[in-house]
C-alpha cells in the first residue's frame, strides 16, 4: 500500500499571506514540478465543491486527472481529492511562534489508491517507491517556491 507522504516548511508571512497564494489552486502548475496546470470547471472561484482537470507532467509522459476541492478554511487549511487514485492532496497552514506560518503539503493514500493507479505507476513511473520519492522530492520544492512567492511580496508582514 503507498505511503501517506508529508512534509513543512516555515514562511515569513503571517497565515493570511500565505493562504492567498496557496488557495489559489489554478497557479498550482507555477510551483509543482508534476502538476503543470490546473484548470478549474466553471472558471468560478476556488471552494469547497470546486472541480479541477489537472495536468501532470513527467519527462515526455503527460496525463490528466480530476479533482475535488474536499477542504476550504480559510487561513488554516485546502485539500482536494483526485478522483483517479482516491489520493487527497492538502495544504494545512499553522501559526508559527515567531509570526510566521508553518506550511505543510500531504499526500494521504490512507484508504489506498486504485488498482490501475498502481498498474500505471508501475508500467510508467518506474514502481511504487521511486514515485513516492519523486512526489516528496517535488512537494518540497512546491513548498520552496511557494514560500519564495509569499516572502517576495512587500506587504507580507501586515497581510
Amino acid at each position: 500500500m503507498p505511503a501517506n507522504l508529508s512534509t513543512s516548511v516555515t514562511i515569513d508571512a503571517p497565515p493570511s499571506a500565505v493562504w492567498a497564494v496557496v488557495s489559489d489552486l489554478k497557479r498550482m502548475g507555477e510551483w509543482s514540478p508534476q502538476c503543470r496546470k490546473v484548470i478549474v470547471r466553471g472558471g468560478g472561484p476556488i471552494a469547497k465543491g470546486t472541480k479541477m482537470v489537472n495536468v501532470n507532467r513527467e519527462g515526455l509522459k503527460v496525463w490528466p486527472t480530476q479533482s475535488m476541492v474536499t477542504e476550504f478554511e480559510p487561513d488554516r487549511a485546502i485539500a482536494f481529492r483526485v478522483r483517479e487514485n482516491k489520493a487527497i492532496w492538502r495544504f494545512d497552514l499553522e501559526p508559527a511562534a515567531d509570526g510566521g506560518t508553518k506550511l505543510t503539503e500531504t499526500r494521504d493514500v490512507t484508504n489506498g489508491t486504485t488498482a490501475i493507479s498502481h498498474k500505471l505507476i508501475d508500467a510508467f513511473l518506474g514502481g511504487e517507491a521511486r514515485f513516492e520519492a519523486d512526489l516528496v522530492t517535488g512537494m518540497k520544492q512546491t513548498l520552496a517556491k511557494i514560500k519564495a512567492e509569499v516572502e517576495k511580496a512587500p506587504a507580507r508582514r501586515s497581510a
